[in-house]
């Protein structure tokens, strides 16, 4: 075992990729308005769970994510600022894309998948905090 607790299977390094990945684009989601940080950081610990639960254990316990994804955890709970910055941020996109040259077709998809992610998160209860 190395100092990150990944063994050299392709799946766990797989799946470490992903977790590296899903957490520098929720990192960056923190920085970026139009870049959502919860969802990528929950798919982030998920990862990691099945890959470094060294590195996992660190993501459950960071005082900018922890609260994150034990919500999500304990009952699968989005808290209403995470909502309303998610629900805009998707009303943004899909604004930008109503008004752009994309065809027709291209619209109504982004229209049904929008309403459908807006949707999800919406129904999801919010956190105790």
């Amino acid at each position: 075992m190395t100092k990150w607790d990944i063994k050299n299977s392709p799946m766990r390094v797989l799946w470490f990729l992903v977790g590296a990945v899903a957490l520098l684009l929720g990192a960056a989601g923190v920085i970026l308005p139009l870049l959502p940080t919860t969802p990528f950081v929950i798919l982030a610990a998920f990862a990691f769970g099945k890959s470094s639960p060294v590195l996992q254990t660190r993501l459950e316990q960071s005082r900018l994510f922890g609260p994150a994804i034990r919500d999500w955890r304990v009952s699968g709970a989005i808290s209403a600022r995470y909502k309303v910055l998610a629900v805009t941020m998707m009303a943004a996109a899909l604004a930008f894309g109503l008004f752009s040259a994309m065809p027709f077709a291209a619209k109504l998809v982004q229209v049904a998948a929008i309403a459908a992610a807006a949707t999800f998160v919406l129904s999801r209860p919010g956190s105790a905090k």
